[in-house]
């Protein structure tokens, strides 16, 4: 088992987690971590009722009539994974609660799946499909909106700790994505690793950052030495908002400036 636990957000991990899944070659399900799951989004529950009337008139005289309403059970993603041993893909899984998450427990170690008594069919057990295979990605607990993962959960999986892409790298998505020339793709890529080593950000900021400063001038159809003053501001809105929480206007400022030193330094 795979968990990307990574130093900042936007470093690639669910294409990466998607990219071994599909390595693997087998059917892949793909769960999104959710504040709202409980432990049956996950396996399964009964959803509506099925309905069964028999009507009897062997005697012509007599009306016999028989009814039977049974709860319909349909499972949920993990157990198809485990089942028929595809690959899970659980993005953000430490988003999810970690009661919820507490089936993986069983699942990862013992290779056995607890089952609620009202599925029937298969014994109070499902035994895990040998090809099965989990790949867990998530962001660092001090984020909004993480949970601190089990202990014991953790200890199931290999860590894969992701840090920003290199330079070339982080160059050639973003002239791809955009499909601005190089030369201002590599001017608003230093601008933004300038500002990622500054230390003055309360968020680092990513290569999302660049791919959006980059699509924003090719949709104007401008450059970083002719956009003027449009060029400065749209930086400035982007890298600011990306780099601080939401209504920190003192951060957002200081950023501003360091972004202001940036652009006069590379453009």
């Amino acid at each position: 088992m795979v968990t990307s636990d990574h130093i900042d957000a936007s470093c690639g991990k669910a294409t990466l987690a998607t990219h071994l899944a599909s390595k693997i070659g087998r059917p892949v399900v793909l769960i999104h971590g959710d504040e709202e799951f409980t432990t049956s989004d996950l396996v399964g529950g009964e959803y509506g009722y099925r309905i069964r009337k028999v009507v009897d008139r062997f005697v012509s005289r007599v009306l016999k009539t028989e009814e039977d309403m049974i709860k319909h059970w349909v499972d949920n993603r993990l157990t198809v994974a485990c089942k028929y041993g595809s690959t899970l893909v659980y993005d953000e899984f430490t988003r999810s609660r970690p009661e919820a998450n507490n089936i993986l427990l069983s699942i990862l170690q013992e290779k056995m799946m607890d089952l609620p008594a009202g599925r029937g069919g298969d014994g109070p057990y499902l035994k895990v499909d040998p090809n099965f295979t989990a790949i867990f990605t998530s962001n660092p607990e001090e984020y909004a909106g993480v949970h601190r993962s089990q202990d014991a959960l953790r200890d199931r999986m290999i860590t894969i700790d992701l840090d920003h892409f290199d330079y070339d790298t982080e160059v050639a998505v973003t002239q791809a994505k955009s499909k601005l020339s190089k030369p201002d793709v590599q001017t608003i890529v230093n601008i933004v690793r300038g500002l990622r080593v500054s230390g003055k950000c309360e968020f680092a900021p990513t290569i999302r950052g660049c791919i959006m400063i980059a699509k924003a001038l090719k949709t104007q159809n401008l450059t970083p030495s002719k956009a003027n003053g449009v060029f400065m501001q749209m930086c400035q809105d982007i890298l600011a908002s990306e780099t601080s929480r939401v209504g920190s206007k003192t951060n957002q400022n200081k950023i501003k400036e360091v972004v202001r030193e940036l652009i006069e330094k590379y453009v």
